[in-house]
């Protein structure tokens, strides 16, 4: 059985925010948002994109469950980008700064996922480890970002245990941002659809609603947001490593 998220984007908790983007790597000289825009719309996309922004092309989902055609969360829309616009992409969710998943994809082909804490949100009955997911990944993701020489310093990070009274997903977040060469204002998107407290001004994004922009966007988004409440994205990891004791897995659905 699995656990819809039931939170909204930019929600905020005691433990903290959740948030999800897709990054599309754009190239040098490359030409605008018009092929991103696109595949969105036809996805029928609710969220916002920049510009390039430090090699980057940033679209943030208007939520962290369903935000597109075909039960697509930020895994799905990712994963259509990559494929759609032939691009480098990767997609992140952090989970109220508890939980953060990362998933890469070079030119269509996905080339790793990592889960920081797959046990989280679980309940204190199952037997699921809180051990992270994919950290053998950090070299594919270090190359993904053009920075081949941060994967030993990635994988140390990925792989480092979060003290919860100290230290939240977000700053991991950062960290892997300042390796990677990613916008170190990522976590700032929770704000949205309010003026960010750095970053890109707010004039500067693109709203989509249910693919829409202009003034129709925002009602046509929230319509659509009643209806995908229901309908949950796909589990982004169905076998998590488990311990001897007893407890049935129920997959966290992105």
């Amino acid at each position: 059985m699995a656990i819809p998220i039931g939170i909204s984007h930019g929600d905020s908790s005691p433990l903290g925010h959740s948030y999800a983007a897709v990054l599309v790597r754009v190239e040098d000289g490359a030409p605008d948002r018009g092929p991103v825009l696109d595949r969105l719309r036809a996805l029928r996309f609710t969220g916002w994109v920049t510009g390039p922004h430090e090699g980057w092309l940033v679209v943030v989902c208007g939520s962290p469950g369903t935000v597109a055609t075909g039960r697509r969360g930020v895994l799905g829309v990712g994963e259509a980008l990559a494929a759609g616009t032939g691009s480098s992409a990767l997609a992140l969710l952090v989970r109220n700064d508890r939980q953060l998943l990362l998933v890469g994809w070079d030119h269509g082909r996905e080339v790793g996922r990592y889960l920081s804490d797959p046990s989280f949100g679980l309940g204190r009955d199952t037997d699921v480890l809180s051990d992270s997911i994919g950290v053998e990944h950090a070299e594919e993701f270090a190359a993904l970002a053009g920075r081949p020489g941060a994967a030993d310093d990635l994988a140390e990070l990925l792989a480092e245990e979060i003290d919860a009274d100290e230290t939240i997903e977000s700053e991991r977040l950062d960290g892997i941002a300042g390796l990677l060469g990613l916008p170190r204002w990522l976590p700032s998107v929770s704000a949205l659809p309010r003026e960010l407290p750095v970053g890109p001004a707010r004039g500067e994004f693109v709203r989509l609603g249910g693919g829409r922009t202009g003034p129709l966007a925002g009602p046509w988004g929230t319509l659509l947001d009643v209806v995908r409440k229901r309908r949950h994205p796909p589990a982004a990891v169905t076998d998590p490593p488990r311990g001897s004791g007893p407890g049935e897995f129920e997959a966290w659905m992105l």
